[in-house]
């Protein structure tokens, strides 16, 4: 499952995490930094449509603190439009480098405006070129359209890198339950789960 070569499957003590899910995650996240993982944001975002039936796709997070589990979208894209419909997602992380994986879940709160739109600008130029090109998930006629608008957002972002994109929401997820998975070479999997109580976080173990 694991190359010992490329993963290093370190022991993990459930009794010694902090209390709070978004604790561990950070000292998971920056032990996946450190161990070499190039992209440890990355993430996948799973929601639901209007039947009910489950969609997920790789976005990055934006960060993580006590507003929640942070990313961006249009709401007007096909996942800005199922979080306006039901406004509860999950997310996966997996940092193979350490055999990890983290789950989180929960309900999904827009952040206002003002937020969202200095959450693009903090971002690079590209970020705000695709942003202003806009349309996500909507039908494409070719590519040469594609390249077209992209050409001229680039332009206008390298002209005016304070532009707005009307669409562009900021959306933290406040998690009603976490899951930290470490991996085992012996296939005795460790995995610790939070659940979120009127008076905080109890934690227990699940069966690998």
């Amino acid at each position: 499952m694991w190359a010992p070569e490329a993963t290093e499957l370190r022991p993990f003590d459930p009794a010694s995490a902090p209390g709070t899910p978004l604790a561990l995650f950070t000292e998971w996240f920056a032990e996946a930094v450190a161990a070499g993982e190039r992209e440890p944001h990355t993430m996948t975002l799973a929601t639901t449509d209007e039947d009910g039936l489950p969609d997920a796709r790789i976005v990055m997070l934006h960060g993580a603190d006590a507003d929640g589990w942070s990313f961006g979208t249009h709401a007007t894209s096909r996942k800005g439009r199922q979080l306006a419909a039901r406004r509860y997602a999950a997310l996966t992380f997996y940092w193979p480098a350490l055999g990890r994986q983290v789950r989180v879940r929960g309900p999904v709160a827009v952040a206002p405006a003002r937020a969202a739109q200095a959450d693009l600008h903090a971002r690079s130029t590209g970020a705000l070129a695709a942003a202003l090109t806009g349309r996500q998930s909507e039908p494409l006629t070719s590519l040469e359209e594609l390249a077209h608008t992209s050409e001229a957002a680039w332009r206008h972002a390298q002209e005016n890198p304070t532009a707005e994109s009307e669409t562009w929401t900021l959306y933290h997820l406040h998690p009603d339950e976490a899951e930290f998975f470490q991996g085992d070479p012996q296939r005795r999997h460790v995995r610790l789960s939070y659940r979120r109580q009127e008076d905080g976080w109890t934690r227990g173990l699940l069966w690998p």
